[in-house]
């Protein structure tokens, strides 16, 4: 009898020892195949973020080819004022700077733009109408450190930015640049290119900038 029982007892505990055995596999193979979704949901990620970042890259240098080519034509359209050294073109990592002494639009004090300065102003027009119609457009007015005295501004900063803002307009008024492009500031003389010390140097401060932005227009779209 005490067999008997010694038996059962032990068959008992060898089907429960089994039973915990095959339930440790099962769990192990579930934990495997969790781990393997998991190395796979990695490695998806990981490949999705890849393409991301080429496709951010190939924009980039697609924008930079669109900057250059806007360099070339501008080049040639403002051969003479770049001749005259009235204006200049850099790349830098603020996009394509297109630099114009105040002179080539204003006269000393005032915001009305000169008709000189607007047929330059309309080549430029057209660059940024063809070449980089979606790029936004930075137009930033300049002053040397002279106080205002006779021409009534307030202060330089008032002049730089009004300046800034008839650029702007006109652009947008008679060159058909689209306006959701176009920003405009005025820094007075607190950005100088040059030391104040001589009238060459005042001169060079004395400046517009219209820089062409090396990002897109943000598009909204209506419900």
């Amino acid at each position: 009898m005490r067999l008997k029982i010694a038996a059962i007892i032990f068959l008992s505990v060898f089907a429960l020892s089994g039973c915990v055995y095959m339930q440790k596999v099962k769990r192990a193979d579930e934990l495997e195949q969790e781990n393997a979704n998991l190395r796979n949901q990695i490695l998806r990620l990981q490949k999705e973020k890849t393409r991301e970042i080429e496709d951010v890259v190939k924009e980039k240098e697609r924008e930079l080819t669109e900057l250059e080519k806007a360099k070339l034509e501008l080049e040639e359209a403002l051969k003479k004022e770049i001749g005259d050294y009235k204006a200049k073109l850099e790349m830098t990592e603020r996009g394509l700077v297109i630099t114009f002494l105040s002179e080539v639009f204003f006269d000393s004090g005032k915001n009305s733009i000169r008709e000189t300065g607007k047929d330059s102003l309309q080549r430029v027009a057209e660059v940024l109408n063809k070449n980089v119609s979606d790029s936004n457009v930075a137009i930033e007015g300049h002053t040397d450190n002279q106080p205002i005295r006779h021409s009534g501004w307030k202060s330089n900063w008032e002049l730089s930015s009004a300046r800034a803002l008839a650029v702007l307009h006109y652009l947008i008024d008679e060159c058909k640049v689209s306006p959701e492009r176009l920003s405009a500031n005025g820094y007075g003389e607190f950005r100088p290119v040059a030391q104040n010390n001589t009238k060459e140097d005042m001169q060079k401060n004395r400046r517009v900038e219209i820089v062409i932005l090396p990002f897109k227009i943000s598009k909204v779209k209506a419900n």
